[in-house]
C-alpha cells in the first residue's frame, strides 16, 4: 500500500502559479504510476495528468496542456504539479493518486488540496 499526502494549494490570482506536491509513503514509490485529478464544486472529478513509473512518459488533459507540468523525484518519493497561467476554471480540490497497473483503475488517493484562482 501507499499513502499520499498533498500540499501546496492556496489562493492565487488569475495568471499566477502554484506548485503542488504529493509525498508518498513506503519504499516502493518506483512501482507506481502517479496522477493528479481535480474536482470543482458541483462537478465530477476529472483527470488532470498522469506520469508513469519511469517518469519519461506523461499524459495531460487538453485543458491543462502547455500550462501544467508534472514531475517526480524518486529520491524524495514525491510527485510535483507545477501550474502556470492559472485560470479561474482551474479552481478545484486537487487529488494525488497512484496505481501499479498501466490501464487499470487508480487505487490510492490523497486527501486533496484546495486551489482557488481569483479573477
Amino acid at each position: 500500500q501507499v499513502q499520499l499526502v498533498e500540499s501546496g494549494g492556496g489562493l492565487v490570482q488569475a495568471g499566477g502559479s502554484l506548485r503542488l506536491s504529493c509525498a508518498a509513503s513506503g519504499r516502493t514509490f518506483s512501482r507506481y504510476n502517479m496522477g493528479w485529478f481535480r474536482q470543482a464544486p458541483g462537478k465530477e472529478r476529472e483527470f488532470v495528468v498522469g506520469i508513469y513509473r519511469s517518469g519519461d512518459s506523461t499524459h495531460y488533459a487538453d485543458t491543462v496542456k502547455g500550462r501544467f507540468t508534472v514531475s517526480r523525484d524518486s529520491a524524495k518519493n514525491t510527485v510535483y504539479l507545477q501550474m502556470n497561467s492559472l485560470k479561474p476554471d482551474d479552481t478545484a480540490v486537487y487529488y494525488c493518486t497512484a496505481k501499479t497497473s498501466t490501464f487499470g483503475t487508480w487505487d490510492y488517493w490523497g486527501q486533496g488540496t484546495q486551489v482557488t484562482v481569483s479573477s
